[in-house]
């Protein structure tokens, strides 16, 4: 049992070069769209306690490029030390930062440039394919294009959170093909497989080491669960139903009043829903977007299965049973494509269930990346082996039961911060995420 091969670009400097150089080009253009489309007023408001005003995700993602790239890589002085504690995601929680002094928007987009035009000297001339385990493989680059994209994801959840008009628009996604309907669940046939990477060049500390387990087969739904039939749950009484739910989960459905996901409300007899300042109708072929991990275990029990673990998971959108290799993506060891995955803020939603077949598993379950972070049964736990690098707080602190694991990657997500190995993890309660959900269940 193995996983896929190092990938091809991983021990040749100049295309490390330009691969890095890519995805943070990519990153500022994402996040030049985020900032740029809306006013000052907007960048500097914070539009819920549960995100910080977009000005400071701005300014952090060129702190952190100063901090590794400038200061980590090229060992150069400090640019602004005396931002750093006000960007420090640690010391000051989301609540809280509206009250900093916060660079106005007009210096945060100065620093970002400036702080970026320098890091691309860096990459020019830093050796890529060996060295410290910092630089090798390109990987301080290659963290900090994954850590801004995943702070423009961030931003695109404040955009969602934000009141008044649609301040981004994107074009429809593929419906799903005209084919004979797929079968509602596969099987994964029991054994071990290959959990986790050791040869992925900018796979993330908690990604890592490669590893094997050994999962009894289980059969998990061929795509996430879709609105329709998450409202079936609605309408069935789910939401007043003490036992479906996890205790903590009912507390939070009393305390909050909760009756559906967030962003729906029922008008005349009919769910809608508000998406990036637009209000439509629910659809009911798209996967249920902002549910909690609480409310997707209450389905699943409702629906007589369970959310699958994170291993359950993962075996179903790597392991090759032909070849005995975990691959790097479900379709394979390519990268992600627009015919293969919903990524990267294409279309501003999930796809309709069953579309992207290029891009489904050997076990015949599509839609594993993109459209929706999916939750999975499993608490946050390091892996055996597992090292913190290259600091403690980017994973090492969030371990324990507190935290639950999501898979797959959603819409927003881009191709940089999103592989079969990747894992994404938050609060059971937390509803804002472009978080859904598939079910499983023993044979």
């Amino acid at each position: 049992m193995t996983e896929s091969p190092v990938p091809p670009h991983a021990g040749d400097d100049e295309a490390l070069r330009e691969r890095a150089l890519a995805a943070l080009l990519a990153a500022r253009d994402r996040t030049t769209l985020l900032t740029d489309s809306v006013d000052d007023h907007d960048l500097t408001a914070q539009h819920s306690p549960l995100m910080s005003p977009l000005v400071w995700d701005l300014a952090h993602i060129g702190n952190q490029e100063e901090l590794w790239l400038l200061r980590g890589v090229a060992g150069r002085e400090a640019m602004r030390p005396e931002i750093d504690g006000l960007y420090d995601a640690f010391e000051h929680p989301r609540a809280t930062r509206p009250s900093l002094p916060l660079l106005a928007p007009g210096e945060a987009r100065a620093y970002a440039s400036e702080v970026r035009g320098r890091a691309l000297d860096v990459l020019e001339s830093a050796p890529l394919g060996e060295g410290p385990a910092l630089v090798r493989s390109g990987f301080a680059f290659g963290m900090i294009a994954q850590h801004e994209q995943q702070h423009d994801e961030t931003m695109l959840i404040t955009h969602q959170l934000r009141s008044g008009p649609a301040a981004l628009t994107a074009p429809e996604p593929p419906r799903a093909p005209d084919a004979p309907a797929l079968p509602a669940e596969v099987l994964v046939p029991g054994g071990p497989f290959t959990m986790g990477t050791s040869a992925e060049p900018w796979a993330l500390d908690n990604e890592r080491p490669a590893h094997q387990r050994d999962v009894p087969g289980f059969v998990i739904d061929t795509a996430p669960v879709t609105c329709g039939a998450y409202r079936a749950f609605i309408e069935d009484g789910g939401y007043g139903e003490r036992r479906w739910w996890a205790p903590e989960g009912w507390a939070m459905v009393r305390e909050h009043a909760l009756d559906a996901p967030l962003f729906w409300h029922r008008d005349a007899g009919q769910w809608l829903r508000r998406r990036f300042g637009v209000t439509e109708p629910v659809p009911d072929d798209e996967p249920v977007l902002h549910v909690s991990w609480y409310e997707a275990d209450a389905y699943a029990r409702w629906a007589g299965r369970r959310l699958p673990t994170e291993a359950e998971w993962e075996k179903a959108a790597r392991h090759d049973p032909v070849s005995g290799r975990s691959r790097r993506y479900p379709w394979g060891d390519e990268d992600p494509t627009p015919e293969r995955a919903n990524l990267g803020q294409r279309h501003l939603r999930p796809a309709p269930a069953g579309a992207y077949p290029a891009g489904r598993a050997p076990c015949g379950a599509g839609q594993l990346i993109g459209d929706v972070w999916e939750w999975t049964a499993s608490d946050f736990l390091p892996y055996p082996g597992f090292a913190p690098f290259p600091y403690r707080e980017y994973s090492e602190v969030f371990f324990g039961p507190e935290h639950k694991v999501l898979r797959g990657g959603s819409f927003a997500v881009d191709t940089v911060a999103c592989r079969g190995t990747f894992r994404n993890w938050d609060l059971p309660v937390r509803r804002q995420i472009f978080s859904g959900f598939r079910t499983a269940r023993d044979l």
